[in-house]
């Protein structure tokens, strides 16, 4: 099944009318955070790299 521009245009419009334009935006926003979010969970497990490269080791001194 293959959607061109006009299926698409059509889509749209008809989501626009049944959600409207400030709902539409509101959940952009919420799913923006909620992967912003998610994001930061990830590295929040994962150590700093900056943390174990500004401590330099000595070797054969």
């Amino acid at each position: 099944m293959n959607l061109g521009g006009g299926e698409l245009l059509i889509i749209l419009v008809i989501v626009l009318v049944l959600f409207g334009v400030g709902r539409i935006s509101r959940i952009g926003g919420e799913l923006g955070s909620a992967v912003a979010n998610f994001r930061k969970g990830l590295n929040a497990g994962k150590p700093d790299d900056d943390s174990t490269s500004s401590t330099p080791t000595q070797s054969n001194q």
